[in-house]
């Protein structure tokens, strides 16, 4: 752990370049030569004769607002630059025919103007004051809404050990307690029997073996599920009565089967296989069997032991139907519109349902319910009651189960009817899909939701939670901070909190990695594969912190490694020999070991080879890319859109210049520095780690030069050298901080954080930082803001903290 930054030089006067003249302000004198002492009134300040210079020579271009103009300079006066960096550019590059015209107090008077009243954050929000919009579910929202309506009728969600899956052995074609030879859990079911069997008491011409428990995928998307068997089996996935692959009745010549299935991340799947090897008269095929899958953007692999369980999870839905994208313009995803797209695939996404409802849900109703008195079809309207309260988020009075239940049963007598239509009426209504519109639900029932909608991207359907509900037990501050703790440690807590780390990294399951082969002819698919798993199980271990310490995320010297990472990312990637099982061939590459590695070569996630290969080109480095990911993401300033298409130059044009030369060479144009004197700085950085994250000294027989700066919002400048130095400066930058809390609290509430309060972030980032950057606790006080639950002034913090320590402990 690395909690104390390093010492960096501070550079507080910064006088930038002539052709830093990218905030809008190209055109700021560029009509007239009227002296700006000719317009003072007697007396101004500094703001009146910006104003006055501004309002004569500027309006025809930036408009009276700053909005621009179409013909000249259509682009807002809008940005992140101090003050001091505006008055440089003026008096540096304006009037572009004349650069020393307006200089010292009269560059500062328009550039305190203009960025007090339209181009600074404060003069934004004060103009363009951020609302929060009505928004229905989104696509990820509705999906797993109606994944915890189905699992509320069966048990609830648990944490369960992984690492395989359960097999029961058995001497014979059946399941009988005496044929029972041996239990185990497998930790992959990958298996070549032969004509020899499993071995032991059994005999290999007849064997039945059973293996249960779960699937967890580690990302939500499309996974193709496959077997490959030349035997018999059946396949049952997500409920006991579920066959996704029936070979009970042999295909003769058939030996590989493939489903392709939509699922969600961190939701543990039921699997039960039924494995039969039946005698026979003519010769008997090689008993084998194979469990794999091709997860999202990845290759055919034998499931891993780390996304198997061996204790059945509950039955489980995952919504097949597909649904349109979502608006994610804002940078993250959007309920805002309704077209006919929308409501088409929640009409299908309701009729899927209906069959879940009909064939599982309702079946099982029943048997929980089988000695209830079923006069007037009792038990059909319990169901019916039961459905819409949870869709609705809110108890049914009186008329409501008149209008919704009673009506439609009296005039519907087919059940399975009944149940359909109550799908389409509840899931295509608006108290569904539209959660913020509660104002008719009573307190706790409104906390529940809006907690769960931030939690979970969910509605509230676990028992314990619904109890809370019933008993009006969501009001005080501490059974609020008990339900959140409980919330946290949730397995879709977790699996939201890890889906926002891979959009805050700006990585996705099926992020393009393919380099070129004559370059890294050893970086083939199964090897990013291995990278991608390396990644999750660092998130993962990140996660399951006890506070998960935002600093960590770009601190931690750790790495999940194996056999063939370590090979071919060197020595910082050993693995502890002492860890190694006797068994390693047997666990291939699927044996992990937590590897204390080299702390100037590992910093946190920010030099992960999964990420520096995505932010690289094919051959090379591209500090560009990793420059304009930690300028607007890592550190969440600014950045214009290129003017034209960028293309690099081609390195085989100058072979003797190393990366970095090759692109101060490409940028070093006026117009282009505008940007990337920001960009690069932060880019070259990390130009130690090449295309595919392997760490280097040399390139080109030079030795690489990881230099970088950054002028932070106050004006300092902060310099270092290398990743490790980049990594621990962005652990505690107040830019960097800011701009994690700002995209943790849009990702988890969908809706923009000014739109809560103008001071809102302020606090939420001087809370976070008391906290010692806990991040759980600024999930917790961003779920009370989504809840509109009152905050705890300073002087309660401690008071707070207690609390929150015994409803941990509880």
């Amino acid at each position: 752990m690395r909690l104390t930054l390093p010492s960096f030089e501070i550079k507080p006067e910064i006088r930038l370049p002539r052709f830093l003249a990218g905030f809008g302000l190209l055109s700021v004198f560029a009509f007239g030569h009227v002296s700006a002492e000719e317009e003072r009134p007697s007396k101004p300040d500094a703001s009146a004769v910006g104003a006055l210079i501004y309002n004569k020579h500027c309006v025809a271009c930036h408009g009276g607002e700053g909005q621009g103009t179409d013909e000249f300079y259509p682009a807002y006066l809008e940005g992140d630059a101090s003050i001091g960096e505006l008055a440089t550019i003026i008096a540096e590059t304006m009037p572009e025919e004349d650069p020393d015209l307006c200089v010292g107090d009269d560059a500062l008077a328009v550039a305190k103007f203009v960025h007090e009243e339209f181009y600074g954050e404060a003069a934004q929000l004060r103009r363009r004051p951020p609302q929060q919009s009505l928004s229905r579910l989104t696509g990820d929202q509705l999906r797993r809404s109606l994944s915890d309506l189905y699992t509320h009728f069966f048990s609830q969600p648990y944490l369960s050990e992984r690492g395989g899956l359960s097999g029961s052995y058995f001497a014979g074609k059946r399941w009988k307690k005496e044929n029972l030879k041996y239990e185990r859990v497998d930790k992959r079911l990958d298996f070549d029997f032969g004509h020899e069997g499993p071995g032991g008491e059994i005999k290999p011409e007849e064997f039945y073996i059973h293996w249960s428990g779960g699937v967890i995928p580690p990302h939500s998307g499309t996974y193709e599920i496959v077997v490959r068997s030349k035997t018999s089996f059946v396949l049952k996935f997500g409920h006991s009565g579920r066959s996704l692959i029936d070979n009970h009745v042999q295909s003769q010549g058939r030996e590989e089967f493939r489903r392709t299935l939509v699922l969600d991340g961190g939701q543990p799947y039921l699997v039960n296989i039924d494995f039969h090897q039946r005698k026979r008269k003519t010769e008997q095929p090689p008993a084998d069997f194979s469990l794999r899958w091709v997860p999202p953007g990845g290759v055919e692999e034998v499931i891993p032991s780390i996304y198997l369980q061996p204790h059945e999870p509950p039955p489980a839905f995952s919504l097949q139907t597909p649904l349109p994208p979502d608006d994610r313009s804002y940078g993250y995803e959007r309920g805002t519109s309704v077209d006919r797209a929308f409501e088409d695939a929640v009409t299908s996404a309701a009729l899927e349902f209906a069959n879940v409802a009909i064939e599982e849900i309702y079946p099982q109703y029943r048997r929980r319910h089988r000695n209830d008195p079923n006069d007037d079809r009792q038990i059909l309207r319990g169901f019916l009651a039961e459905f819409y309260q949870v869709a609705f988020r809110r108890k049914l009075d009186d008329a409501m189960k008149s209008h919704f239940i009673d009506k439609l049963v009296d005039a519907t007598p087919n059940d399975a009817d009944a149940i359909k239509l109550t799908c389409l009426l509840a899931l295509k209504s608006p108290r569904f899909l539209y959660p913020s519109i509660d104002s008719d639900r009573d307190h706790s029932a409104r906390v529940a939701s809006r907690l769960t909608l931030t939690m979970f991207d969910s509605l509230p359907s676990d028992q314990w939670l619904l109890q809370m509900i019933e008993k009006n037990q969501l009001v005080q501050p501490n059974q609020i901070d008990k339900a959140l703790w409980r919330m946290t440690n949730d397995p879709r807590t977790r699996a939201k909190i890890k889906s926002f780390l891979y959009h805050y990294l700006e990585l996705t399951p099926d992020s393009d990695l393919s380099k070129d082969r004559e370059a890294f002819p050893e970086f083939d698919e199964d090897l990013i594969q291995l990278l991608r798993q390396s990644m999750d199980r660092q998130i993962e271990s990140w996660i399951a912190s006890e506070a998960m310490d935002f600093r960590e995320l770009w601190q931690m010297d750790r790495v999940w490694t194996t056999k063939r990472l370590s090979e071919f990312y060197g020595q910082s990637w050993q693995t502890d020999e002492a860890l190694v099982k006797a068994d390693d061939e047997d666990e291939g590459e699927q044996l992990w070991n937590l590897s204390v590695s080299d702390s100037i070569q590992h910093a946190g996630l920010l030099t992960h080879p999964l990420l520096m290969a995505k932010m690289a080109y094919s051959r090379t480095t591209s500090p560009i890319h990793r420059g304009v990911y930690l300028t607007r993401h890592a550190m969440g300033r600014v950045l214009r859109p290129p003017n034209e298409a960028f293309t690099p130059i081609n390195p085989d044009l100058h072979p003797g210049l190393t990366t970095r030369q090759r692109v101060e060479l490409q940028t070093g144009e006026v117009n282009c520095q505008v940007c990337h004197s920001k960009i690069n700085a932060l880019g070259f950085a990390l130009e130690n780690f090449d295309a595919v994250g392997r760490f280097r000294d040399v390139e080109n027989e030079k030795t690489v030069d990881a230099s970088g700066n950054y002028i932070a919002r106050n004006g300092q400048t902060y310099e270092f050298e290398g990743g490790r130095q980049l990594a621990d400066y962005i652990s505690g930058s107040p830019d960097a901080v800011d701009a994690f809390v700002e995209a943790l609290f849009e990702y988890f509430v969908k809706q923009p954080v000014d739109a809560f309060g103008e001071s809102t972030r302020a606090q939420l980032t001087e809370s976070f930082v008391d906290s010692n950057y806990s991040v759980k606790g600024l999930i917790h006080r961003i779920a009370k803001i989504a809840a509109s639950i009152p905050q705890s002034p300073p002087e309660q913090q401690a008071s707070s903290r207690r609390q929150d320590d015994a409803a941990k402990a509880s």
